[in-house]
């Protein structure tokens, strides 16, 4: 990370900033909020952030079941469902005196700020859904990725043997052959303890949160890539037809779950054609 950006603060010594760990990078007037999504942490930023700081005031944070966070906080009760996460990013927002902030939210991430535009709007002023979706499974007439006998096998082999799904999930997900990406996300994934990964995993790949996408009235940009394992190119026009505002579709020329560590150039491309970003 870029030397001369800084830390301007860490934690404000706020309950929540302090336990998700967030910092902020840049002095813009204008905030940038990054969230990440399963099986990483706030360090899956780490190209983009210093660009960004240039533009915006950047607000990261590791997600409860981040490996970087105390366990205690993981509720399997409140985070059996996205709206405990929503809750959190509401929370932090607050905490943190943020409003009519742009956010950034990858994968589980993107669907988590979408309940959160729904419940407080005017905490945001444009969102930007990184190879996210509503629905992993596929269902009549929508391609989500999976059949429920994968994901039943996914979860198996994450209970019976996290470390060898690990090596076999993370290569998987990266979608390149780039080895440092995938020894990151490997490395924050093994980080994390098996039985909270088993009930993240659960909750996102049998969630189904199609139904609220017309309720989310805040703009939104879809960036996903042109080939991900995780999620289809089809998830990202089908949610631009049911999001209740304005959305548009920008689809990377590239492939994998991870652009942001793979392709990051083409996300800065995408958000200065939304005019996001100069």
């Amino acid at each position: 990370m870029s030397g001369n950006m800084g830390v301007l603060f860490e934690h404000r010594g706020g309950a929540i900033a302090e336990s998700l760990n967030a910092k902020v990078y840049g002095n813009s007037s204008e905030t940038l909020v990054l969230a990440h999504g399963f099986g990483s942490d706030q360090n899956v930023w780490h190209f983009l952030i210093p660009y960004l700081a240039l533009y915006f005031k950047i607000v990261v944070f590791d997600s409860v079941f981040s490996p970087n966070v105390n366990p205690k906080f993981y509720d399997p009760n409140k985070y059996s469902n996205f709206s405990g996460y929503a809750a959190d990013l509401v929370n932090l927002l607050d905490e943190l005196n943020v409003s009519k902030a742009i956010y950034m939210g990858h994968s589980m991430s993107a669907m988590i700020g979408c309940l959160a535009s729904i419940q407080r709007p005017e905490l945001f002023h444009h969102l930007i859904l990184l190879n996210g979706s509503p629905r992993y499974l596929n269902a009549k007439g929508y391609d989500g990725g999976f059949e429920i006998s994968g994901v039943k096998a996914t979860l198996t082999n994450i209970k019976k043997n996290f470390s060898s799904w690990v090596n076999d999930f993370a290569p998987t997900a990266v979608g390149l052959n780039n080895k440092q990406a995938i020894s990151e996300f490997e490395d924050s994934l093994n980080r994390m303890k098996p039985n909270i990964a088993y009930n993240v995993a659960k909750t996102v790949f049998l969630s189904d949160l199609r139904r609220i996408l017309p309720k989310v009235v805040v703009p939104c940009t879809i960036i996903q890539s042109k080939k991900d394992y995780i999620v289809p190119e089809f998830v990202a026009h089908y949610m631009k037809k049911k999001l209740g505002g304005h959305a548009r579709v920008e689809i990377l020329k590239t492939q994998g779950h991870f652009p942001h560590l793979t392709a990051y150039s083409l996300i800065l491309k995408a958000m200065k054609r939304v005019h996001t970003i100069k």
